[in-house]
């Protein structure tokens, strides 16, 4: 998932610290007040994004068999042009059996390199597809998560709120130390799983199984 903050958000809290730790000078802003949020554990434990993966896995093994079909066919046909060229250099048959033969085996030889171009590039689009789903699901969600964050941060009066999982341009964390007496994480996972649907009843016989 991108990390949500960059170098930026560094010197932000950097002032927000320095503004909290000054005294208010006339017609100054109230004091900051700063939560944090591991997001990248946020993502993770939300149902949806587990939900998003599982289908994402449906979707991929789905492609794999289709991919399968199309090599099992292209394997055929490449067996069928061997058969074609050990034929057009039998010398037990005739020079205008094995003439015939040299011509199949060259029409059929097409085939198969026609196959295993499709095969190529059924391989670059369903990968480009798939990273596309991917990228669209994840900003959905993370778009989901900022909007509930957004407003409960809000409601209790926080100026700022840091993710912890994120990391600077030299993957340094970019919150360096937090005492975790504000952190949402937890709050904010329960919350995103308050509305979740019963499992499937598939999973719930999995799990009564173990």
């Amino acid at each position: 998932m991108k990390k949500m903050f960059r170098l930026a958000a560094v010197a932000t809290a950097a002032l927000g610290l320095g503004l909290a730790g000054s005294p208010a000078a006339p017609g100054a802003p109230a004091e900051q007040r700063i939560a944090t949020v591991d997001l990248q554990k946020v993502f993770e434990k939300y149902y949806k994004t587990v939900r998003s993966s599982q289908a994402l896995k449906q979707e991929a093994a789905d492609m794999q068999r289709e991919r399968k079909d199309m090599v099992d066919a292209e394997q055929k046909q490449e067996a069928e042009w061997q058969k074609l060229i050990d034929k057009a250099e039998d010398q037990a048959v005739s020079a205008d059996e094995r003439a015939r033969s040299k011509a199949a085996a060259a029409a059929k030889l097409r085939e198969v390199k026609s196959a295993t171009q499709n095969i190529q590039e059924y391989d670059r689009a369903s990968a480009a597809r798939l990273r596309e789903k991917e990228r669209q699901r994840r900003d959905d969600i993370v778009k989901e998560i900022r909007s509930v964050l957004d407003a409960d941060a809000k409601a209790a009066g926080y100026t700022m709120v840091l993710d912890v999982s994120g990391e600077s341009a030299n993957m340094a964390p970019l919150v360096l130390f937090s005492s975790g007496v504000n952190d949402l994480t937890a709050s904010l996972i329960k919350e995103l799983n308050a509305g979740a649907p019963p499992p499937p009843a598939e999973e719930k016989e999995a799990k009564g199984a173990r």
